[in-house]
């Protein structure tokens, strides 16, 4: 299953169309590689494994039986946790908001879990996403994966997204960006990062 890890969510939705690929291989290879890395890399500051493969199960069915949604249905995803989604919690890389249960669901969120995303889990952040190294001395800095001997820092503060993605852990992943939190983990962990316009994401 590792080859699946590092294919594009473009060709993966592709090969969902055609049968080739189906949403709960792809989830399955997401959940092994984090089995493998995620003790030592720290990207996620948590997983919700239960709810992606219930959620996978969904979509295969859906592929099955044509009901596709569309392009981004059964796509692996995470997202940065400073990104609200209703009854998680969001701690925006803080101990005083590690209890924060999120009252509402942030638009981004709505919208790719609408559009069939599969939400594997959030990624930590620099506290409260103040922060261009990536370290958070307080809830843990993730690893950049390019140096499994040495910590050597991730960029940030979307440090964790930026981590995940690097690392094969999920196909893709929501950051922020202000001052180049987005881009900024990106380079450091040898991806591409989009910022977007102001105001084009709400």
């Amino acid at each position: 299953m590792s080859e699946l890890a590092f294919r594009s969510i473009v060709d993966l939705s592709k090969s969902y169309k055609s049968g080739e690929l189906s949403p709960v291989a792809v989830i399955d290879s997401c959940m092994k590689r984090v089995e493998q890395f995620e003790a030592k890399l720290g990207a996620f500051q948590a997983l919700y494994t239960e709810d992606a493969r219930k959620a996978a199960q969904a979509a295969e069915k859906a592929y099955q039986s044509g009901h596709r949604i569309g392009p981004f249905h059964g796509i692996p995803f995470a997202l940065k946790d400073i990104i609200d989604v209703e009854g998680r919690v969001t701690t925006g890389g803080s101990k005083e908001m590690s209890h924060r249960i999120s009252p509402g669901t942030a638009t981004i969120a709505r919208r790719l879990l609408a559009a069939g995303g599969i939400l594997l889990g959030k990624t930590k952040t620099v506290e409260v996403a103040m922060g261009g190294w990536g370290t958070n001395e307080h809830m843990g800095t993730p690893w950049n994966p390019w140096d499994l001997k040495i910590a050597r820092t991730p960029g940030g503060s979307s440090s964790g997204s930026g981590v995940s993605v690097a690392a094969g852990l999920v196909g893709c992943a929501v950051g922020t960006d202000t001052g180049g939190s987005v881009r900024l983990p990106s380079a450091w962990c040898g991806l591409v990062g989009l910022k977007t316009s102001e105001g084009l994401l709400p």
